[in-house]
């Protein structure tokens, strides 16, 4: 069939449901509601879908769009589930489990007939994260199956009026609810509050005299003061006290009007250093390996069984700064010290990596020194991997991999690959050529024509596609709660594997074979000066789009679509 799907931006569950349909045969073409109404009319009309789905809205489809078309609404809550703020509601709520309801648009919202439902359960994290995984896995069971049922032509759609179904309104979740009372809530209501609100919209609070959004939270469970003070700092997050215990805060935003430059988010230390330049606030670091039973955050975490290793790393958002890349470096070189012949990247659930740090370079007072000083810093931790040689690496990606990050997920020996994961091996959305040695490692894997079609097209790639092309080498078709104890499982098995030594061995010479065809200081000089170009040229689009992308302009979100006609084939 032919698809067209609506979007407020072309997100992670756009993106995926693009994806996957497109596996399918099915042609599937994007138009963004961010602009208005006049481009989805344009659109429809020009293209003349057979179906119309919309995974995630923050504005109604038009009148006339909905009436002439069968138009499907993704909506993140269980059938007779209404209203603009379902997935916080569950969070605040505790809900044990929750779902997704594809239902047909009508006047009413979410108040249309449903053509299919999926539960899925609601584990103790962020809300990103729950929307990114569990929520993602069951909008995408319960598309396609709308998908399938509108396609076959017999099925008739639940209405919500059927006695089974109990409607709840619920408003939108805004902050007065979300205000966090240092002084009598505890812990755990602390982090229900932070997590229900971790990417948007943040929880509002004041700090340092400044009104701010907190994004992000992590039990502490060393570190005590009076309730709201700042305790500590570590690798740019800050610890703040509770009633009983305290939080770790990893990212702030400051409000529209605090007078900010930048109001958008970034590592929570380096804001409240612009507030007060001569704030000292402790240093607290964590061991590299933290020991079982500390509930303590770090983004780094290295932890051994037996022969194999893992080097875990959690960054907001997918994104890694300067500072992340040298610390993650430093973590890589020091697990390559532990006696292990298997090493495994990658954290345990959500992104793998988006590359380097867009919004700490909007944020800096020389974003083109920034990009530069980010990407060789990413630059050397993508080296290191590839010019290790004494045991096999394994890229475990439990979540998407975009732009840089992806590269390092190539970078390993074998990539392993939850199957709900997205790929976006490109960096052509952003007006940039690309580094982390691509012009290595994508054609090596996929060969020189996919790698030129790859980051030209510059689509999104499910993970089986990703299998089938080479990208990725192994499927692990695990929950997200399960996948890193099925990582665990197959990592040590390969640990133990016979001809492991053989199979070193033979990617050492393959190395060494490689070094003498053409060194990777080549690779990476070559990339370099096209990416040094583009950064210190003021008018490049590259600044543009960055800019559009981190402050969330409508520029930044039509960039995954073509912008001429404001959809994309």
């Amino acid at each position: 069939m032919d698809i067209l799907l609506v979007a407020s931006a072309f997100n992670s569950l756009s993106q995926r449901l693009y994806a996957e349909l497109s596996d399918l045969g099915h042609q599937l073409d994007v138009v963004l509601a961010a602009h208005g109404p006049d481009p989805v009319r344009a659109a429809v009309r020009e293209l003349r879908p057979d179906l119309i789905i919309a995974p995630m809205l923050r504005t109604a489809l038009p009148e006339d769009v909905w009436r002439e078309h069968t138009c499907l609404i993704v909506h993140p809550g269980p059938p007779g589930d209404r209203g603009p703020s379902s997935l916080d509601w569950a969070l605040a709520g505790g809900a044990g489990q929750w779902g997704v309801t594809v239902l047909q648009a009508e006047a009413a919202m979410d108040a249309g007939p449903v053509w299919a439902a999926e539960p899925f359960p609601v584990p103790p994290v962020g809300k990103s994260d729950l929307y990114r995984n569990e929520a993602s896995d069951a909008a995408v069971t319960a598309v396609l199956t709308a998908v399938r049922r509108y396609a076959d032509g017999a099925y008739k759609p639940r209405p919500q009026t059927d006695e089974s179904v109990t409607v709840v309104w619920r408003d939108a979740f805004r902050q007065e609810r979300r205000r966090i009372d240092w002084e009598h809530d505890d812990t755990g209501t602390v982090l229900r509050k932070l997590r229900g609100a971790d990417s948007q919209p943040g929880v509002l609070d004041e700090l340092l005299g400044h009104e701010v959004f907190l994004h992000g939270g992590h039990p502490e469970d060393e570190l005590r003061g009076r309730p709201g003070t700042l305790l500590a700092q570590r690798a740019g997050a800050v610890c703040r006290a509770t009633r009983d215990g305290a939080v770790w805060i990893p990212e702030l935003r400051p409000r529209k009007n605090s007078g900010d430059p930048a109001p958008f988010r970034r590592p929570a230390a380096s804001v409240l250093a612009a507030y007060r330049p001569g704030l000292a606030l402790p240093e607290v670091p964590a061991p590299l390996d933290v020991p079982p039973g500390r509930r303590t955050w770090t983004d780094i975490r290295y932890r051994q069984h037996g022969d194999t290793g893992f080097l875990a790393f959690s960054f907001p958002g997918g994104a890694m700064s300067t500072d992340q890349c040298r610390r993650l470096l430093a973590a890589y070189t020091e697990a390559l010290t532990r006696p292990t012949r298997v090493l495994v990247l990658g954290g345990t659930r959500d992104f793998f990596s988006n590359g380097i740090h867009l919004n700490v370079i909007e944020a800096a007072p020389d974003p083109a020194q920034e990009s530069w000083t980010n990407l060789t810093a990413m630059d050397d931790l993508v080296e290191a991997v590839l010019r290790t040689t004494d045991r096999l690496v394994v890229a475990a990606l439990a979540g998407n991999a975009a732009a840089g990050g992806a590269m390092l997920a190539l970078a390993a020996d074998q990539v392993w690959c939850r199957t709900g994961v997205v790929l976006n091996p490109h960096y052509r959305r952003m007006g940039l050529y690309g580094s982390e040695f691509w012009t290595y490692t994508l054609p090596r894997r996929v060969g020189p024509e996919q790698a030129e079609r790859l980051t030209t097209q510059a689509l999104p790639v499910s993970a089986a596609t990703a299998a089938r092309l080479g990208l990725v080498d192994r499927l692990v078709p695990a929950t997200p709660r399960d996948f890193a104890a099925e990582v665990e499982r197959l990592a040590t098995g390969l640990a133990a594997t016979p001809d492991l030594d053989r199979r070193i061995a033979a990617k050492a010479a393959a190395r060494a074979a490689d070094e003498r065809e053409r060194p990777l200081a080549r690779y990476r000089e070559a990339e370099l000066a096209r990416m040094h170009a583009l950064f210190f040229d003021p008018e490049a689009p590259y600044h543009a789009l960055r800019s559009a992308f981190v402050r969330k302009t409508p520029g930044g979100s039509a960039r995954p679509l073509a912008p001429a006609a404001g959809h994309t084939r």
